[in-house]
């Protein structure tokens, strides 16, 4: 591939991200741009574009998906009453509400993927802060912490951990054995911080609980048949790709959509025109311009170059070779979204692995079902944590960070950059540590 390609390619991507640094225009608006950038001076075909768009079917059904589902049942106030019952069983204490919010994304995020359970979840948020007397943002990203965190539990509850845990056939006892407790200690990372980054709502207290709204459930029938609808989802989440014939997650989501939207027409609650027109369009075409600009690194040969790189670095060192790229990659996860960034790394480290002798060529075969050599182990295991929790650093790191803004928007408040970089910086280098000494102490000691 031409040398100007390649240097336009990264030109691009560092000028998106700068842009959406500075916020001088839109994040959507600025990825956008980039993307077109790359079809308009040939780096790659509209066709293309839309083929690494393509590639990534199964997250944008998903966020579809979800977003619908949880749009058509606005009309029955069920978000403003659960909201109103959270602060109640908190008494109106901020300490309690945070715990509380922690308590409840934590089993969440163990059993669905992290921007999953976000969209899920977040629609209570403003309505608590509300009633509570508090600014909602903070709360909302906690939530994304510990959604981003708690995704370390499983090998289900972050795209970037499935990924990865797929590419060297991790399964999900060996997973859970070898893995989940790295995930509880970056919970307990989050929690400890609590008192201080979010001080000032750890020490709200509410004290006429009284005077609270009570807001009414409205169409409780069709509420009743919207609980069904979500409880299949839910489980066809967990079961779908054990059973015979495989469902995927998106699948799952796009039928619950349509059987919600059917509901909401059939019942007159809404309309369908009104549910589709909330939808958050502009997350969803931020990821399919980021996933454009991550094909465009990809095809003109950057991250492929990249794998020389570390051979020439680290060599056969497994020692330093899994902490560089725990750090490594959980700076680079700040600033790219991690699934597109675990997409890219994953063929790199196996190339790696390879040219440096550590693991036979037949690994990188797409359909591959044996064991990895076990040495070569903890250099995925550092690319896990260094993804997931890298992407609590920025607002772009993580899908759950991108949905919780767009939802904080359709709210009346923006995420700006520089307000989640003030939480985001201290708790990935925190956990970013917590994760080093874990990997150091049961992987390379």
């Amino acid at each position: 591939m031409e040398n100007w390609q390649a240097i336009l390619s990264i030109f691009t991507f560092i000028a998106v991200i700068f842009l959406i640094m500075t916020e001088w225009i839109h994040l959507t608006i600025a990825a956008l741009l980039g993307a077109l950038l790359l079809v308009f001076t040939n780096v790659m075909t509209l066709q293309e574009a839309i083929g690494y768009i393509g590639k990534s079917h199964g997250t944008l059904g998903l966020f579809f998906g979800v977003m619908v589902l949880v749009r058509a049942f606005e009309p029955t106030k069920i978000f403003e009453y659960l909201a109103t019952q959270i602060v109640l069983l908190a008494k109106g204490e901020g300490k309690r509400l945070l715990l509380g919010i922690v308590a409840i994304t934590t089993p969440i995020c163990a059993v669905l993927p992290n921007a999953t359970t976000v969209m899920l979840l977040a629609p209570l948020i403003p309505p608590i802060a509300q009633e509570v007397g508090v600014n909602f943002v903070p709360l909302l990203i906690l939530m994304v912490f510990i959604a981003n965190s708690a995704g370390l539990l499983t090998i289900v509850g972050d795209p970037a951990t499935f990924i990865v845990g797929d590419a060297i056939n991790l399964s999900f006892i060996d997973y859970l054995e070898r893995l989940s407790l790295g995930g509880a200690i970056a919970i307990i990372t989050v929690i400890a911080t609590l008192p201080f980054l979010f001080r000032k709502i750890w020490h709200t207290k509410l004290e006429n609980l009284e005077q609270l709204p009570h807001p009414q459930i409205n169409h409780p029938r069709s509420l009743f048949l919207g609980a069904l609808i979500v409880a299949f989802v839910l489980l066809f989440f967990v079961i779908g790709d054990s059973l015979p014939v495989p469902i995927s997650p998106a699948a799952v989501a796009l039928l619950g959509a349509a059987l919600a939207m059917l509901l909401s027409h059939h019942s007159k609650i809404d309309s369908v025109n009104n549910i589709l027109r909330d939808v958050d369009w502009s997350t969803l075409i931020f990821f399919m311009s980021i996933f454009v600009l991550i094909g465009g690194l990809e095809k003109t040969g950057v991250i492929n170059n990249l794998s020389g790189f570390l051979g020439i670095v680290l060599g056969k060192n497994i020692f330093l070779g899994s902490l560089v790229l725990l750090f490594l990659i959980g700076l680079l996860s700040s600033v790219v979204p991690n699934i597109p960034l675990v997409v890219a790394m994953v063929p790199l480290l196996k190339q790696y692995v390879v040219n440096v002798g550590l693991a036979p060529p037949e690994i990188l075969a797409s359909n591959f079902q044996g064991q990895f050599p076990p040495e070569v182990l903890p250099l995925f295991y550092a690319m896990m944590f260094g993804a997931t929790l890298g992407g609590n650093g920025t607002l772009v790191g993580a899908s759950s960070n991108i949905v919780a803004a767009g939802i904080s928007e359709q709210h009346g408040r923006r995420i700006s950059f520089k307000t989640f970089l003030h939480y985001g910086i201290p708790i990935m280098l925190l956990q970013l540590f917590t994760a080093s000494v874990y990997v150091l102490v049961r992987f390379l000691l």
